[in-house]
């Protein structure tokens, strides 16, 4: 059902840019009108560290939130991740600022962002065979130089010419021998000349699946590294069937996160065996690039209740903070701080335990978190909704290598997003995106959209682009909401 939309107006921002130093309240200083603009998005979370934040202006302010125009763009489908946002973009021979989204059931469209036109549309070899099923995908495309890569429910990973949405020759590149079991969830993202790529299972949990993580050369197109978080000795995709265990999925919105300088990325599953050797379900791991090999992890000390009881840890996302620092939350609605030096309390190299949490805290609402964190300096944005009662929106400060409240509502929200100097927070359960004064948690205003699932909204350019639907509805149709100050 759609929200109306109130876009109340309130005292504006002193600014409408935030910069990395902070004032003695907690909260981001506002930039100079000189800042630079944010022009792109070209991935989920904004970069492959999946900040969902960025200091540079968006044109949107508190100041002009309420004379943005709606545009509502249907599609032959559901778009049950996050849009990606090019300026200028070259598209049949002219210039377009383009949104480009991925639907529940593989298909791809480029979308004029000031106009609404569909640019060219992909729909991936064999859609009538799984169109209308439960077999589908939630992954975020990604944007690198001039292609557009993007994944289907059969388990391919496309790489699609912006100019005209054609396949790269030698793509795409099948990332799991079991589609129908393994699902192509988590975003895309990209380090040092390597696309990577996750996979988790299908809403029911049907076995066998393997969530692992495949790392694709951008140039030859080839699978170079594998790592799979069961079976982890065997360095290759598998067929699911042959590990013994089963059921650990990548499964969080952000998939794969890059650390600064592209020698480490960290994943997070959800629920399957451990055993601190070969299987690592309900973890966090962290693994060298470009190899993929495994470096250390943290398991939580109540891992084997946490499987039995389908309380995947790996549900939400994890987020890099200063200090060496990384919080990541689960369906058991805690958020964990841990030290990234030693996710478990102890060096890398040495055996694998479980434990090491550096504090504990109750997620908003305590409820179960399938969102990304939005992290700017020292400040972190985390919202819940979607599975059960509670849910909420916070804001912390990271102060003595600890989490400490700002503020707090009852709002439900998947990812955060903070840019331009305002935090989007969009209402998954009710439909709307909250606009807020990051530093008090005051709402400025509302923009209305229908609910969703795990979409989350981008601003960019001018933009708030809000993808909406449930992949649950198995749906062929679906809406892109736009609002524009142009």
């Amino acid at each position: 059902m759609r929200r109306t939309s109130r876009l109340l107006s309130a005292l504006a921002l002193c600014a409408a840019l935030i910069a990395g130093a902070a004032v003695a309240a907690g909260a981001p200083r506002a930039r100079p009108a000189s800042a630079p603009e944010l022009r792109d998005w070209p991935e989920f979370g904004l970069n492959p560290q999946r900040t969902d934040a960025t200091g540079d202006s968006t044109g949107i302010t508190a100041g002009n939130l309420r004379r943005l125009s709606e545009r509502v763009v249907e599609l032959p489908g559901t778009p049950d991740n996050s849009a990606i946002y090019l300026h200028g973009a070259l598209v049949d021979g002219a210039r377009h600022d383009v949104a480009i989204v991925t639907t529940s059931y593989g298909i791809t469209l480029a979308i004029d962002a000031d106009s609404g036109a569909i640019l060219w549309r992909f729909d991936p070899p064999g859609l009538a065979s799984w169109q209308g099923s439960a077999q589908v995908t939630t992954a975020s495309p990604i944007a690198i130089g001039r292609y557009v890569y993007a994944t289907s429910p059969n388990g391919l990973v496309h790489k699609l010419a912006i100019a005209d949405g054609h396949e790269a020759p030698g793509w795409p590149v099948s990332v799991t021998p079991a589609p129908k079991t393994e699902k192509m969830t988590p975003s895309l993202n990209v380090a040092d000349g390597e696309l990577l790529a996750g996979t988790g299972g299908y809403d029911g949990d049907i076995p066998p699946y393997v969530g692992h993580l495949a790392a694709i050369s951008l140039a030859s197109g080839r699978v170079v590294h594998v790592f799979n978080t069961l079976c982890s000795n065997r360095t290759t995709i598998i067929q699911p069937s042959t590990c013994s265990a089963s059921d650990s999925a990548i499964l969080s919105r952000s998939g794969p996160v890059v650390e600064p300088g592209a020698r480490r990325v960290l994943i997070a599953t959800g629920n399957a065996p451990y055993n601190g050797t070969t299987d690592f379900g309900d973890s966090l791991i962290e693994l060298t690039l470009p190899d993929l090999r495994f470096r250390q992890a943290y398991t939580p000390t109540d891992q084997e209740h946490l499987n039995t009881g389908d309380v995947d840890f790996g549900s939400g996302s994890p987020a890099l903070l200063p200090g060496d620092l990384v919080v990541t939350g689960g369906k058991d609605g805690i958020l964990r701080l841990l030290n990234l030096a030693a996710l478990d309390g102890h060096p890398p190299g040495t055996a694998p335990r479980t434990g090491g949490d550096v504090q504990d805290v109750p997620t908003p609402g305590g409820a179960e978190i399938f969102s990304t964190p939005a992290v700017w300096d020292h400040l972190v944005f985390v919202a819940t909704g979607g599975e059960g009662d509670g849910g909420g929106t916070a804001a912390y400060r990271v102060a003595g290598g600890r989490l400490h409240l700002i503020w707090q509502n009852q709002n439900h929200g998947s990812s955060p997003i903070l840019a331009g100097g305002l935090l989007y927070v969009y209402d998954i359960d009710n439909g709307g995106v909250f606009v807020y004064d990051p530093d008090s948690g005051h709402e400025i205003g509302e923009l209305a959209a229908p609910a969703g699932h795990w979409n989350s909204p981008i601003v960019v350019d001018g933009h708030v682009i809000i993808t909406t639907g449930d992949d649950n509805d198995h749906s062929t149709r679906g809406e892109l909401v736009i609002y524009s100050l142009r």
